[in-house]
């Protein structure tokens, strides 16, 4: 989820124009996971790092006006999250009884096709347990209330951390959102806009006003909130039909890719403002045609690219 959140955040800072195709089966992705973006050579990339890194290659760089002490700034912010406030997210979102049951598992498989929808919920959660197990270096870890204490203590520690770094700016760095302000918005939007069980993380960033305010702006300027519309001025979704014709033609045969998300990503429904959970209420969602050939509508535009 963070992953799909802080990629698709960091192609809107750097105004990559990308194409977002939505899939329900995630084996039918290019790379068989997601995200995953295909480029224009064809190639595709999973990792988020591979993303940014091709993304950069192109001239899309939201780190550009950085100088070399915010560089480094940056990457220790993100390491900082990575140790501290990662585990947290997947403990609430995956692990924890009641989120799990009431909100993750039943919203993706109420937006998987039969029969993934059956076993798919499940070998995801299990493979967060996996992520977390790693993450905190114990392959007999195992949930409860004291690694839910640990979890969310050192959780509350790095959001206290990134709410101090920011201040009273608007970005982290000046006046322009930078690969940390995707990264921090991509961790911290799911959190602000999930109504769970059990929102331990939710009532304490909330309690951080200028974090809330940083993840409520970006959606607002970024991933507006009033439809797909306002949305596709930067990105197009592919299974609304659109071929970004209002992507300048030059610009387009420079660089065109295409982000592939899961239909059902719940970071993907949260930041176009599709769905806002809600706990014992569930909103009708429109859910997105899946595609029949992934790459079938690159062909064309893509011949000539150098």
């Amino acid at each position: 989820m963070e992953d799909f959140g802080f990629c698709l955040a960091y192609a809107q800072f750097a105004g990559a124009p990308l194409k977002l195709r939505k899939i329900s089966n995630p084996w039918r992705s290019p790379s068989g996971s997601l995200p995953a973006l295909r480029t224009n050579q064809k190639e595709t990339l999973s990792r988020p790092s591979d993303i940014i890194i091709h993304l950069r290659k192109q001239k899309f760089n939201a780190d550009y006006d950085l100088s070399a002490k915010e560089g480094a700034d940056s990457l220790a912010f993100i390491s900082l999250m990575e140790e501290k406030l990662m585990p947290a997210l997947i403990y609430t979102f995956w692990i924890e009884p009641k989120n799990y049951v009431d909100v993750t598992r039943r919203w993706y498989a109420e937006h998987m096709p039969f029969p993934l929808n059956f076993f798919l919920p499940g070998r995801m959660q299990r493979q967060q347990l996996e992520k977390l197990r790693l993450l905190r270096g114990d392959e007999r870890l195992e949930a409860g209330e004291e690694l839910e204490k640990e979890l969310y203590r050192d959780a509350v520690e790095c959001m206290n951390l990134l709410s101090q770094r920011l201040g009273s700016h608007k970005f982290f760095f000046g006046d322009s959102p930078s690969s940390l302000d995707a990264y921090v918005f991509g961790h911290l939007a799911p959190i602000l806009k999930c109504k769970l069980p059990n929102g331990k993380l939710q009532q304490h960033l909330k309690s951080l006003d200028n974090l809330t305010n940083f993840c409520t702006n970006i959606l607002q300027l970024y991933f507006p909130k009033d439809g797909r519309e306002s949305f596709s001025q930067k990105t197009s979704s592919q299974s609304e039909g659109g071929d970004f014709d209002h992507v300048p033609n030059k610009r387009r045969k420079q660089f065109l890719s295409a982000l592939v998300a899961l239909g059902a990503m719940l970071s993907y429904a949260l930041l176009t403002g599709m769905v806002s959970i809600q706990h014992a209420h569930h909103e009708a969602l429109e859910e997105p045609p899946d595609l029949q050939d992934i790459g079938s509508h690159h062909d064309h535009e893509d011949e000539g690219d150098g």
